[in-house]
């Protein structure tokens, strides 16, 4: 059976990234290929190629963006599709235009530019709505992002669930692509330890500090209590990937610990278990 991948999103969300990302790990890819030519090809290529992704973005829709929901049930039977959806926050995708000084495709239709934003997001909303993957780059580096998407189909590919506990710092703001958050502000903060101050929560310094804090220990306990409740039937939901985030003020301490030793008892249970710390070295302020 081939794997037909499609990478929709919004414009200046990072599409050519992930794209090169599949390329990478073998894809045959098509870059922004119109809809209506999908069926097409992958009865052309469907005896040649096991692994296909193609790019889509709202230059290549159909005259009537609800044709898509029809194109897409068109494809043959032996092909598993699969949609990753990119976006970011309004507010970023125009700092990135601006930035960049790159023309919207929507910007020919006499639109300003956070209209045509608008415009387009409603616009890929058949698409969107039908994504198996959605991820937020706001907060994401190009590297993060191929991170992010190497992450996604290497997991779907093993068939198994991949569980990413990714640490953070609220004053940065919180992940949009988490499944589950947590918020260990309350707990006792090694910040205001001057000697412990330089450390992350991957230092043993600190580590030693957050282990003699039974609420601490608590707090870990009830989180890994409630996972692995619930985590069972999420995977038999087909889920592929689950980010479940732990934040606390700065993302350096706390946060990184809890991440850590969620993660340690987790894999006792789960073969892919990952950890991600977003602002571990984010300079503080």
């Amino acid at each position: 059976m081939m794997k037909l991948l499609i990478v929709s999103g919004r414009s200046g969300s990072g599409k050519s990234v992930a794209l090169r990302v599949l390329e990478d790990l073998g894809y045959y890819c098509v870059d922004n290929i119109p809809v209506n030519l999908l069926p097409a090809l992958t009865h052309s290529v469907i005896n040649d190629y096991e692994h296909v992704a193609v790019s889509i973005d709202v230059r290549n829709l159909p005259a009537d963006p609800n044709d898509v929901s029809d194109v897409l049930d068109y494809l043959p039977e032996t092909v598993e599709l699969q949609i990753i959806f990119l976006d970011a926050d309004d507010s970023d995708l125009t700092k990135r235009f601006s930035e960049t000084r790159r023309l919207h495709p929507l910007i020919r239709e006499n639109m300003a530019l956070d209209q045509a934003i608008q415009a387009e997001k409603s616009l890929l909303e058949p698409i969107s709505s039908r994504a198996n993957h959605f991820i937020n780059t706001s907060q994401l580096t190009p590297h993060q992002l191929a991170d992010t998407v190497r992450e996604r189909i290497l997991g779907k590919k093993s068939g198994n669930m991949v569980i990413v506990f990714q640490s953070f710092g609220f004053k940065h703001g919180m992940p949009q692509d988490a499944d589950f958050v947590f918020d260990a502000r309350f707990l006792p903060n090694p910040f205001w330890e001057k000697e412990l101050r330089a450390y992350t929560g991957l230092d043993k310094q600190v580590q030693d500090f957050l282990v003699a804090e039974p609420i601490v220990t608590k707090f870990i306990w009830q989180i890994q209590g409630f996972m692995s409740t619930w985590l069972p039937h999420l995977e038999r939901n087909n889920r592929s990937y689950l980010t479940i985030a732990i934040g606390c003020t700065g993302g350096k301490h706390r946060s990184v610990y809890c991440a850590e030793k969620l993660a340690e008892a987790l894999s006792k249970e789960y073969d892919d278990i990952q950890t991600r710390h977003r602002d571990i070295d984010v300079k503080s302020t």
